[in-house]
């Protein structure tokens, strides 16, 4: 049949890139299952170990088997060893810190990788053998083809006979669920986790180095993320099953090569293929039922970590917050040519802002909100090249971010911690990689803006985003002192006690995201006021990631992250002189991240005040059943 014959060639491939994908999604569940850990990093580890492959051959010399051996056998096991320390000193963290942790560790490995090959992506040759193995219908299956499906289906079953057949495999199971009756039966849990974790590195490993070889091509970023593309595969077997996470990745491989058959030629579906595990992810996860999906690892609190009470008084939060101001407004007198960061600066204040009010005040976790920015900075340029003015193009571009966030807080009805953070990961790198590319964002040129009249200058331009910002924080601690305020903290703290109260979980959650993500867009319209011109580049999606980290290092509050995380991401690199610190600042990031996780996670925690440490209410607001109380309708007085 000559349409069976034309598929062909697109099925072979399929299930050729499929077979890696579930690779890599095997590693992930099995390490998730056994340690109560989703390793956000996996993918990082498969770039470490396709790097180690291009050293080993390309820089050494050495033969490509001696090559393979060293980079999936070395760095897997060494990765998995490390590994499984790193999940041991989170294993009684919340889940929200867990999430910022394993990102940290991406970034980690990621701006190690750019800072020791370059940010410029590196050929790859491929190394398994390309001539014929046999032909089907006529279409030539090469034998890398044969040896990369070979490779998967023997490790799918491998596993499965592991889990089912030995006692290793049935130690595996029980590691995560209780691992101190695991202990009293004489078997070691931490020996079992660091066996699970050192299988699930080296499948890492084997799928970034098959990754890089059919793309062929090193980039961080790209090779970073390939975890993501198995995110899907193992959202199929809902994050538990190991031979559902291989078959979800041979269906998410054959769907993704089908569908790049068919929008080869429609320009408005150009790209949909390549994003096709990222809409499985997100559509599984709304999809599936709740109840499947269930976290592993120690009940711990999923929340946030709250901000600590502050300890100045009214007088001294009303001082520190005018001498901030007054510094903030002196910059342009002080800087000189370096005005152009802090103008940079200015412009993500409430980009950092809208991103504290979800993780510092709500507890909630959003991995896509460098995309709400975008959004905002597409809709100021074609409403502002519409006629719109100017002023009324930031507020269309705020407004034009709402509905998006309100798309965002369907997952986050019904998921929380671990998956909404997934939900969200695949959204934003589905909006970069997809829509982006649409005439209503960006398109493949750029978008015209424009500062408003009398603001040309950027000393000018600075004041008025200082201006704004400031408006922006006094209406977020006027949040933060409402009942809605006190809504959201209990939320982060507890949403079942929240429903206890009549309150509204499902209301709460939708507003906090449109709250945020209307913040956001407003952001990206004063960023690309900036500029004449703004293009897709100035959002990659990665960016959602580092945000979240300099949000976490920032502060547990959200006024203080939103005026500190500004000048750690923008203003400090441009004061650096020493190039190496400056390439390495992108890994410093990540190892930040981790550290403030893990120590922020086991310090003391102390209950959140009702307000940021510039607000000036004094009075904090207490434990979780303080709040719950502070919630509740107070009785009116009788009169005569």
């Amino acid at each position: 049949v000559p349409a069976m014959k034309e598929m062909l060639p697109f099925i072979i491939f399929g299930i050729t890139t499929g077979s890696i994908y579930g690779l890599a999604a095997m590693g992930l569940v099995l390490t998730y299952k056994t340690s109560g850990l989703f390793n956000f990093g996996h993918g990082a580890v498969g770039a470490a170990a396709a790097y180690g492959f291009y050293s080993f051959r390309e820089q050494m010399g050495l033969p490509w088997p001696m090559a393979a051996l060293l980079a999936v056998g070395l760095v897997g096991l060494a990765a998995g060893l490390v590994l499984e320390r790193f999940a041991r000193a989170l294993a009684p963290l919340p889940t929200s810190r867990k999430v910022v942790a394993t990102i940290g560790l991406l970034l980690f490995i990621r701006g190690l990788a750019i800072f020791f090959y370059g940010e410029e992506f590196k050929l790859f040759a491929t190394f398994l053998p390309q001539n014929a193995a046999f032909t089907l219908g006529g279409v030539p299956v090469s034998w890398d083809n044969v040896i990369t499906t070979l490779l998967g289906v023997g490790a799918a079953v491998a596993l499965f006979l592991l889990f089912r057949g030995t006692r290793l495999g049935r130690s595996m199971r029980a590691a995560v669920d209780d691992p101190q009756l695991l202990d009293m039966s004489g078997e070691s849990p931490t020996k079992v986790q660091r066996t699970a974790w050192m299988i699930g590195a080296v499948f890492a490993a084997a799928s970034g180095v098959l990754f890089a070889s059919t793309q062929q091509q090193l980039d961080a970023t790209l090779l970073s993320l390939l975890v993501v593309q198995a995110f899907g595969a193992a959202a199929i077997g809902s994050f538990t099953s190991l031979p559902l996470a291989y078959i979800g990745g041979l269906g998410v491989g054959l769907a993704q090569k089908l569908l790049a058959k068919e929008v080869a030629t429609s320009t408005s579906l150009a790209g949909l293929d390549v994003n096709l595990p990222f809409i499985v992810l997100f559509v599984v996860l709304l999809v599936v039922p709740k109840r499947r999906l269930v976290e592993f690892g120690q009940a711990t609190k999923a929340s946030a970590v709250s901000a600590a009470g502050s300890t100045l008084s009214r007088t001294s939060r009303r001082m520190l917050a005018v001498g901030i101001l007054v510094a903030a407004l002196a910059v342009p007198l002080l800087v000189g040519s370096k005005l152009p960061l802090w103008l940079n600066a200015a412009t993500q204040i409430i980009l950092f802002l809208s991103l504290g009010l979800l993780v510092n005040t709500s507890g909630q976790i959003s991995l896509c909100h460098i995309g709400f920015a975008a959004i905002g900075a597409a809709t100021f340029g074609h409403t502002l090249s519409g006629g719109l003015p100017w002023g009324l193009a930031v507020l269309a571009a705020g407004l034009a971010a709402v509905p998006v966030g309100a798309l965002i807080a369907i997952p986050a009805v019904r998921l929380s911690g671990l998956f909404l953070a997934l939900a969200t990961l695949g959204f934003g790198i589905l909006l970069a990689q997809f829509f982006y590319l649409k005439s209503f964002m960006f398109g493949v040129s750029e978008v015209v803006t424009a500062r408003p009249s009398g603001f040309e200058s950027d000393r000018a331009y600075y004041y008025l985003c200082i201006a704004i910002a400031v408006l922006m924080i006094v209406a977020v601690i006027g949040l933060e002192r409402s009942r809605l305020g006190r809504l959201l903290r209990a939320l982060a703290d507890s949403p079942r006690a929240l429903t206890t109260l009549g309150a509204s979980e499902t209301i709460c959650r939708v507003l906090v995201f449109c709250v945020s993500a209307f913040l956001a867009g407003i952001s990206g319209a004063l960023f690309a006021g900036q500029f004449t011109v703004v293009t897709l580049g100035a959002f990659p999606f990665v960016q959602s990631l580092i945000l979240l980290a300099v949000v976490v290092i920032a502060g547990r509050r959200t006024v203080t992250a939103a005026i500190v995380g500004p000048i750690l991401l923008y203003v400090v690199p441009g004061y650096i002189t020493n190039d190496t610190i400056t390439s390495l600042l992108p890994a410093l990031y990540g190892l930040g991240a981790i550290a403030v996780a893990v120590y922020a996670g086991r310090a003391p925690t102390t209950s959140a005040t009702a307000h940021e440490s510039l607000a000036l209410d004094e009075q904090p607001v207490g434990t979780t059943r303080d709040r719950i109380d502070a919630l509740r309708p107070r009785p009116r007085l009788a009169t005569r």
